[in-house]
């Protein structure tokens, strides 16, 4: 097993099985089940796993403790993926006490209303558990991204374990860039909690962290400050890189030339960064991942049954659920008889805040034309003002 610090072990599992997480998010290299072993005079287990890995997760446990029993099983967060094998490990060790908050334990009964828990511990905000040497102290966060969501801090060792925050996609067999994969994860899943995100950021700031042990993801030891900046600036909807954003959409290929001309003169004037995306074709969530990361996006689209394109409406929609602000946004329209997209584009965003439309509308009747190359033109110089 892994020696996470000083008798904190890692007894997660990874799995390589899955193809969508949550049904939706496409995981080319598998996901990552965490769960950690304090090993003190008392020994806690945090978390459980996947229900397809319940037997593995017990044999990690087995193989560290040998013929010891924990003596708590702290429930972070009661998602599946967490927690799907509480009723197996209550079967291998009934006199455990299950440690959670009071929202805990109704969703515990409510995903097991035949587990019978003789022993139990409801704790809140602040309250504190001694192992021995190590001293646990419970942070509360609600809505990140569930409302029993708690966050367990190990004075001590100076150990957040962080549940669903600081997490990512990815099995921890596979080297690949933290912030792509993190990011896209945040934005998915957690996204829509910004103003909870940044009060569990505020809590943290007042902890002394060494060590940041998620749900999902690796540990995280180094560079701490790194992490914590990205995820201050994803969950205030600040900018993350210099650049903008092309999304379209196009039917025989008239919108795509349109979005094309309009990055390649962006990179012509000098633009940092040009991102530009099919959203027919590329994965929504990466997708989405952009449309936050940049403070500029134009979204490039055809009239559809006198509204917008399927996959453009799925797109904004992604945005908008998940409190899309602060940002500056382009429109070009296609549309051979009545363009509809920039008056339909700009009503899915009337209750964002903070979102400023480029006074430049591109609206292509068909095809390309010279008013169109002018209108484009004007739009890349106005974007990069």
């Amino acid at each position: 097993m892994k020696n996470v610090k000083n008798n904190i072990f890692y007894v997660g599992v990874n799995d390589h099985e899955i193809d969508l997480f949550e049904g939706q998010y496409i995981v080319p290299n598998g996901m990552a089940y965490n769960s950690y072993v304090i090993a003190d005079e008392k020994i806690a287990v945090l978390d459980s796993v996947d229900v397809k890995f319940g037997d593995k997760w017990l044999e990690n446990i087995n193989e560290l403790l040998g013929d010891k029993s924990p003596d708590y099983l702290i429930i972070q967060h009661m998602e599946p993926d967490h927690s799907a094998c509480i009723d197996k490990f209550l079967d291998k060790y009934p006199d455990v006490v299950v440690v959670g908050n009071a929202k805990t334990f109704d969703m515990l009964r409510a995903f097991f209303p035949n587990l019978e828990l003789s022993n139990t511990l409801i704790v809140k905000d602040g309250e504190k558990l001694s192992l021995g040497s190590h001293e646990l102290i419970f942070v509360t966060a609600p809505m990140v991204h569930w409302p029993e969501v708690m966050l367990t801090y190990d004075s001590a060792e100076k150990v957040l374990f962080s549940a669903d925050a600081f997490g990512k996609f990815g099995a921890l067999d596979v080297d690949e860039d933290w912030a792509c994969e993190a990011r896209r994860y945040y934005f998915g899943i957690v996204g829509k909690y910004g103003v909870q995100v940044q009060a569990l950021l505020k809590k943290a700031s007042a902890l002394d962290i060494e060590t940041i042990c998620p749900l999902h993801g690796p540990i995280l030891k180094e560079n701490l400050g790194y992490y914590l900046n990205l995820y201050n600036t994803w969950s205030s909807y600040g900018v993350e890189s210099e650049g903008i954003f092309i999304a379209y959409t196009s039917v025989y290929g008239n919108t795509k030339k349109a979005a094309e001309l309009l990055r390649d003169k962006l990179i012509e004037k000098g633009c940092p960064k040009v991102a530009i995306a099919d959203l027919a074709r590329e994965d929504m969530a990466e997708c989405v991942e952009d449309g936050f990361r940049y403070g500029k996006i134009v979204l490039a689209t055809t009239t559809y049954n006198a509204e917008i394109f399927p996959f453009m409406n799925q797109f904004i929609d992604s945005l908008v659920e998940r409190n899309y602000q602060n940002r500056t946004i382009g429109i070009i329209e296609n549309g051979s008889w009545a363009p509809m997209a920039a008056k339909v584009i700009k009503s899915k965003f009337e209750k964002s805040k903070n979102i400023t439309f480029a006074n430049t509308i591109v609206s292509i009747k068909s095809a390309l034309k010279l008013e169109n190359i002018a209108q484009i033109e004007a739009m890349a110089d106005e974007l990069l003002k």
